[in-house]
């Protein structure tokens, strides 16, 4: 029964050693309009089913469109109240630098919940290569 105890430990440590006590889920974002309104509603529905799931939006390109202040979608819908939302709820969203660049705007136009990657690409890369699940909604 010693061996069987230790055993199970030895699981135990595996699993929370490599996230699998946690799912953690990177959410690429790479057009606004495409994927505003639904990417949002399924970080929403995400967190209601697994509320401890670590989750990173990171936008990109025309993505970080709706992490601009005063962004809405083609129905009128704020995002950023929803965005805030999801951030209280612990998940993160990170905006491209080489997308501010490569369009000229500057880092006061988004929302104050937003943070900030240098390459959107490269950081999508390192988190699955942390084991995150990648979707793009």
């Amino acid at each position: 029964m010693t061996i069987a105890r230790f055993a199970a430990a030895a699981l135990l440590c595996v699993v929370a050693s490599t996230g699998w006590a946690q799912d953690r889920v990177v959410y690429h974002f790479d057009d606004t309009v495409a994927q505003g309104l639904k990417g949002l509603r399924s970080l929403r529905n995400h967190l209601d089913v697994d509320p401890n799931a670590k989750i990173v939006a990171v936008a990109l390109a025309d993505g970080v469109d709706m992490l601009m202040e005063g962004a809405k979608a083609a129905n009128g819908t704020e995002f950023a109240p929803l965005i805030s939302a999801l951030v209280a709820r612990g998940m993160t969203f990170e905006i491209c630098e080489l997308t501010l660049t490569a369009r000229g705007l500057k880092k006061d136009q988004f929302v104050l919940d937003a943070s900030y990657t240098t390459s959107g690409v490269v950081r999508i890369a390192k988190l699955q290569g942390q084991g995150y699940a990648y979707i793009k909604p």
